[in-house]
């Protein structure tokens, strides 16, 4: 009888809890939550929803989305119902049926459609993928709405990675500035001082101002020391973290100029050919990029991210070949006539980019960065290391060790040293000096197609690319030393770096004339460059 009784017991208890668990997959919303949405109270709507995203479950984000949509219905009595394909579905019941009459839709204004997308993203906060987390919550600290904080809390209390609670945390803090007691308001300074979020700064301040009364913002003391403490470790942060991006950044513009100016260094440099036309031969390299983007794109749609590695080389033999053509045709007969020489290659600048006009029309193309390259690194809390910046910061290193070894490593860089230095004596042992000229012309201008690619990595390809960076080159050139390598290594980079630095304070334009006078005045005192000038003889 007993054991009877303990089945019927355990038989009631299944039962009880399959309805339990059945009006809980129904009603997982309390209506009572939901009741606001259908009156006329702003400031209800709001917390409603904020409540509803708290949940942070698949019922809160339909609701959410069926608001934003305009999928949401009431009925007189207060039933909330979302209707979708003459379907409708009831909150209270999680039944579906036929849309009953009377049912009209909920109103929704400005307000209430930016508290639910604001809600709706901070459901991010509770996706599987970690990186995707992080990225919402460093959104978040750009503008926190009220009705996130319920969900990030919720966020908070499940998150296990530690980097991702940090940034949570700094937002909970955030909300509790507004806290009326002062211990948490002062707690909640105190947390933000690890913050290098500048948008933060603006709110401590409004803290140390006064009423129009004359009083206090905020009232108690021991706060607004709090308040000064952080402000002043919030700006050392940021002045550092502004230091070391500027330092970032200055590599960068420098590895680009030297990715330049590295070609010039050669034709110029080493040949002393003034070559007004190397900025087209730039604009040739990333417009070689664009054909190879497009190639990929049409026949091999799944490798479309492989367009920049076929693009090197690519880019490099295209150019090259120009570079080839340009020095059988024309240069060669002006070795040892610098102002023709000038001219001459000035006009052939001005025919390329017609030429490109011609083909691919006045308007810029768009070179998209591969997936691999796309995005960056975050450090510091707010610095963002662009991965194609690295990238090209890495690439114009590898360049430079590569044209090194090509110069002193091979019989090729042996022969150009040796017609470098005495092109009589070279030609009397027989080396070939035409050939000499016509490859190493065409090393330099393979070199700048390298640079093309660099270049459309940044930015969009037009016809105008090389106008750019033609003057950046010929001081880098200038100002390393001609002919020297290393000095083009260090004059990029520094002008990179002293540009970048100069560029917040004087602006881009006053930075240039500053730089420009700067190299004047140092040529006049030292006109072989940072390293000491090797000359060719030319005949």
């Amino acid at each position: 009888m007993n054991l009877r009784l303990i089945k019927n017991l355990i038989v009631v208890g299944w039962f009880g809890l399959m309805c339990t668990q059945s009006f809980v997959a129904h009603a997982a919303i309390d209506t009572r939550i939901l009741k606001p949405l259908t009156g006329d109270d702003s400031d209800a709507r709001i917390e409603a929803i904020g409540k509803i995203a708290a949940l942070a479950n698949d019922d809160a984000a339909k609701v959410l989305r069926a608001i934003k949509d305009d999928t949401l219905f009431a009925l007189s009595d207060g039933t909330l119902l979302i209707v979708e394909d003459d379907k409708a579905f009831d909150l209270a019941t999680g039944k579906t049926g036929a849309v009953p009459d009377g049912a009209d839709g909920i109103m929704v204004n400005n307000r209430l459609r930016g508290a639910v997308n604001a809600a709706l993203s901070g459901f991010k906060l509770f996706s599987p993928d970690r990186n995707l987390r992080l990225a919402a919550a460093l959104d978040l600290q750009k503008s926190i709405d009220p009705a996130q904080v319920p969900l990030i809390k919720k966020a908070f209390e499940k998150e296990t990675d530690t980097e991702v609670k940090a940034v949570l945390q700094l937002l909970i803090s955030t909300d509790n500035l507004q806290s009326p007691d002062a211990v948490v308001r002062k707690a909640a300074v105190l947390d933000l001082a690890g913050s290098t979020n500048a948008n933060l700064k603006p709110l401590l301040q409004k803290m140390l101002e006064k009423n129009p009364d004359g009083s206090n913002i905020e009232a108690n003391p021991s706060v607004r020391i709090a308040v000064v403490g952080s402000l002043n470790e919030i700006n050392n942060r940021l002045q550092r973290t502004e230091i070391i991006g500027n330092l970032f950044y200055g590599i960068s513009m420098g590895s680009v100029l030297l990715l330049v100016s590295l070609g010039l260094a050669i034709t110029f440099g080493l040949m002393g050919i003034i070559n007004m036309a190397h900025g087209e031969l730039l604009m040739i390299g990333a417009y070689t990029t664009y054909l190879c983007q497009i190639f990929f794109s049409t026949y091999f749609p799944s490798a479309v991210d492989a367009y920049l590695i076929a693009a090197l080389p690519a880019a490099f033999i295209v150019a090259a070949a120009v570079g080839v053509i340009l020095e059988r045709t024309v240069i060669r007969w002006l070795y040892g006539r610098p102002l023709e020489t000038l001219l001459a290659t000035w006009g052939i600048s001005l025919m390329l980019m017609q030429s490109v006009r011609t083909i691919f029309g006045a308007q810029n193309v768009e070179v998209a960065n591969p997936s691999w390259m796309s995005g960056g690194i975050t450090v510091l809390g707010s610095l963002v290391l662009s991965y194609n910046r690295i990238a090209i910061i890495f690439f114009a290193f590898f360049v430079v060790v590569a044209l090194w070894l090509i110069l002193n490593k091979t019989r090729l860089g042996l022969f150009v040293r040796a017609v470098m230095q005495n092109r009589r004596m070279a030609d009397c042992v027989g080396v070939s000096t035409g050939k000499i000229d016509m490859l190493t012309f065409g090393l330099g201008s393979g070199i700048a197609g390298l640079g093309g690619v660099a270049l459309s990595q940044l930015g969009n390809v037009g016809p105008s690319l090389g106008q750019s960076y033609i003057v950046d080159a010929f001081m880098v050139v200038v100002l390393g030393g001609v002919g020297q390598l290393a000095g083009t290594v260090i004059a990029a980079i520094g002008l990179g770096e002293v540009n970048k630095f100069l560029e917040p304070v004087a602006g881009a334009v006053l930075a240039k004339i500053f730089i420009l006078i700067f190299i004047i005045i140092f040529i006049q005192r030292r006109p072989q460059g940072l390293f000491a000038m090797k000359g060719r003889s030319v005949e």
